[in-house]
């Protein structure tokens, strides 16, 4: 039996002819100060699927493989090609290096408890995770923005490009990204820090997420909630709204050039950019939806989304990019004969 219970049933024996009201706010008062603050939580990922959920480790151990072996070969082909030495993949660098810790911020953990049934994780390491994951998605979000904002300077004022994209922007934007969203996402961990956690410990999800941990909590989480509502839809919500306004831009543009094949020629270069950021808000979209709908459908279906969604953006990322812009293919296979050299001279 819990210390706090038996603590509980000594004092009522002991307040008995005590008037009701005096014995009714020594024992709240005593209550208050002996309850446990739990330090350790349990994950359970998949509660519907515990017997084989082992078997998704598979799927998601190949495709963490692929996002890190793709993310490591975008970073060295632009750091190894002068030719590719241009802003626009200075954010495909940046990207790649969000989507590396992204990535790995949360899927170790995972298939530790998919494969080993480790499930057990601290409440500070739970707050970390869940400010890595936070703060990261924020970051995509804003590069994402950024990109969006290079297409469109290069094709409706190409004129300007060069003086407005320049090295000093691209800086400070990139110093702006990280800044922003390591400062206003700190908060989150930091209001859930201060909560008391003193009955449930089990995580009905694979990672951290805020609701997931404040909704275990014996105080209040109002705060909690509106921080993170206003904070996560001010922010993704505002960058989506200007990529979009970006897009229909960039498209009247496009629609409008005189000249015969110009128009599909310029819009070429935004489509590995339009992929990922439909893949990357349309995930996001219909996790939320999924959340908001959870006694609709299963326990499973939000929890497998919010594992994808940190998991397959990284590994798309890269190859997408890979596959659509020319100069990137030509990178790798010169690196790629260049690698094949000098066995063939031995």
């Amino acid at each position: 039996m819990p210390k706090t219970t038996l603590c509980t049933q000594f004092i009522l024996t002991q307040l008995k002819g005590v008037p009701v009201d005096i014995a009714g706010g020594i024992l709240s008062m005593v209550t208050l100060n002996t309850t446990i603050q739990i330090s350790t939580f349990v994950l359970i990922c998949f509660p519907s699927i515990q017997s084989w959920q082992h078997w998704l480790s598979i799927p998601l151990i190949l495709l963490l493989l692929l996002a890190v072996i793709a993310n490591i070969s975008i970073l060295v082909v632009i750091r190894r090609e002068h030719s590719l030495h241009e802003h626009m993949y200075y954010f495909l660098a940046f990207l790649a290096i969000l989507d590396l810790v992204l990535c790995m911020s949360s899927n170790p953990k995972i298939l530790s408890i998919l494969c080993f049934n480790m499930r057990n994780i601290s409440l500070s390491g739970c707050l970390f995770q869940m400010y890595i994951m936070n703060s990261f998605v924020g970051m995509e979000s804003a590069t994402f923005l950024l990109m969006a904002y290079d297409r469109y300077t290069a094709i409706c004022v190409p004129l300007r490009y060069s003086s407005i994209i320049t090295g000093r922007f691209v800086a400070k934007a990139l110093v702006f990204i990280l800044l922003r969203n390591a400062l206003l996402f700190l908060p989150l961990p930091v209001l859930a820090a201060r909560l008391r956690y003193c009955s449930r410990t089990v995580i009905q999800n694979c990672i951290c997420s805020n609701l997931a941990i404040t909704s275990l909590a014996c105080d209040d989480i109002t705060i909690n909630k509106v921080y993170q509502l206003v904070v996560g839809f001010g922010l993704l919500g505002s960058d989506f709204s200007i990529i979009c306004l970006s897009y229909f831009r960039i498209l009247w543009v496009v629609l409008n050039l005189q000249a015969k094949g110009a128009g599909a020629k310029a819009f070429s270069t935004c489509t590995p950019h339009l992929i990922l950021i439909s893949f990357f808000y349309t995930v996001m979209l219909v996790w939320i939806f999924t959340n908001k709908m959870e006694k609709e459908i299963a326990v499973d279906v939000p929890i497998l989304l919010n594992v994808l969604h940190l998991l397959v953006p990284p590994a798309l990322n890269p190859i997408i990019y890979g596959m659509r812009t020319k100069e990137i293919n030509q990178s790798i296979m010169k690196l790629l004969i260049r690698g094949q050299r000098p066995k063939r001279e031995k």
